[in-house]
């Protein structure tokens, strides 16, 4: 069986080609022949458990001590890229995550998994893997799923080496699901193929991949199969934030319990916003499941607010159009964006007493907490943090 001839073109904005790596790929799939070996230099950093936004922006700081180019994935991560920091501290990037995790520890009592290689999706992909290992073995050493210290695992590096063949490696067994960018609904489809594995996309032609998954599609996938990344590292600050994530104690296939748990982060969320007298233009919800893909959904408010019905509201409308019937999810994340002060906002008035009188329990619940604790007031279908 011979080699051909291989001429790949990577999708830049405006859907025009960025770049294009020609060279010979073996029929088996695998990286391109000749590709040369690039020097781990980026990490992906997410923390654990998911930190408060006060939080999370001192750590994104504790990033910036090591390098300014640092990109916000709030609510819990991050991606940096270290190349100019290797030889300034003398530590290839492994030894970079490395003190990451310690500093994190020691000043803000949150642990990290760090994923390095040589681009963003590859370092994301290792952190992914490093953490379901960790997971794995705690839940073995426990006797069981959820078992454990709160069913939290230590964080850990995992480093994807520069070598083309050692990414091949890394990528050949995983499932079409483990590349970032590939939902459910193209995994099924690629599956459908026979296209199962990483491997297998990454030896199919581009064009079979084009007539089943159109052509920008199929050109994204068929490069993150060969590891390849062409999107750098972006600096940016994140936007004005706050969020709260409950992780099921097991999958949870009940869309009830996933409700109970959005009106128990939304409750929290409101207090929050209310004690510090802001509101949010924006709510978002993050569906983490079994197989650790996730799908999120955003949505513009009516109007800015921290009301917690309003919020509770808008988290089950973008639960419900999910249409999750038997997915096996694992963690549901609430986000509220473009947080401003609540003085600075329109209520539009209304004449419906319901209305007026919920604001005024929602007032009265608040001093309650305030007197005498957050638990001393909580909704009905509130549901305890596993």
């Amino acid at each position: 069986m011979t080699s051909g001839q291989h001429s790949l073109a990577l999708p830049g904005a405006g859907g025009k080609p960025a770049a294009r790596l020609t060279g010979v790929v073996p029929l088996g799939g695998g990286v391109p022949l000749g590709a040369r070996a690039e020097t781990p230099h980026v990490l992906y950093v997410r923390f654990h458990p998911v930190p408060p936004e006060d939080v999370y922006q001192g750590l994104l700081t504790l990033l910036g001590e090591l390098t300014p180019v640092v990109e916000a994935l709030p609510p819990d991560a991050a991606l940096a890229d270290v190349r100019g920091a290797l030889r300034y501290f003398g530590r290839d990037a492994a030894g970079l995550a490395e003190i990451v995790r310690v500093r994190a520890l020691a000043r803000y009592g949150v642990d990290c998994t760090v994923g390095v290689a040589a681009n963003p999706l590859l370092a994301r992909m290792a952190a992914h893997e490093a953490q379901e290992s960790q997971e794995s073995q705690g839940a073995q050493e426990s006797g069981g799923p959820g078992g454990g210290r709160s069913g939290r695992a230590a964080g850990a590096v995992r480093t994807v080496p520069g070598d083309p063949d050692a990414v091949a490696e890394f990528l050949a067994r995983k499932p079409p699901i483990a590349l970032p960018g590939v939902g459910p609904a193209t995994a099924r489809t690629l599956s459908a193929y026979g296209l199962d594995s990483t491997a297998r996309i990454a030896a199919a032609p581009l064009s079979t991949l084009q007539r089943i998954l159109g052509v920008a599609t199929a050109r994204r996938v068929h490069a993150w199969a060969h590891g390849i990344d062409p999107a750098p590292v972006t600096p940016n600050a994140p936007a004005r934030a706050m969020g709260a994530e409950h992780r099921f104690r097991r999958d949870e296939l009940d869309p009830v319990r996933r409700r109970r748990a959005l009106l128990t982060l939304a409750d929290g969320l409101g207090v929050r916003l209310r004690t510090s007298g802001q509101v949010a233009a924006a709510i978002s919800v993050t569906v983490r499941y079994a197989d650790r893909s996730t799908t999120t959904r955003t949505r513009t408010l009516a109007e800015p607010t921290a009301h917690t019905p309003a919020l509770t509201a808008a988290a089950y409308a973008l639960h419900d159009a999910l249409g999750l019937q038997r997915a096996r999810v694992r963690s549901v994340a609430l986000r509220v964006e473009g947080l401003m002060d609540a003085g600075l906002a329109a209520h539009q008035l209304t004449f419906d007493p319901a209305d007026e009188k919920s604001r005024r329990l929602e007032a009265a619940a608040d001093r309650a907490r305030a007197r005498f604790g957050i638990s001393a007031v909580r909704p009905a279908g509130f549901l305890n943090v596993a």
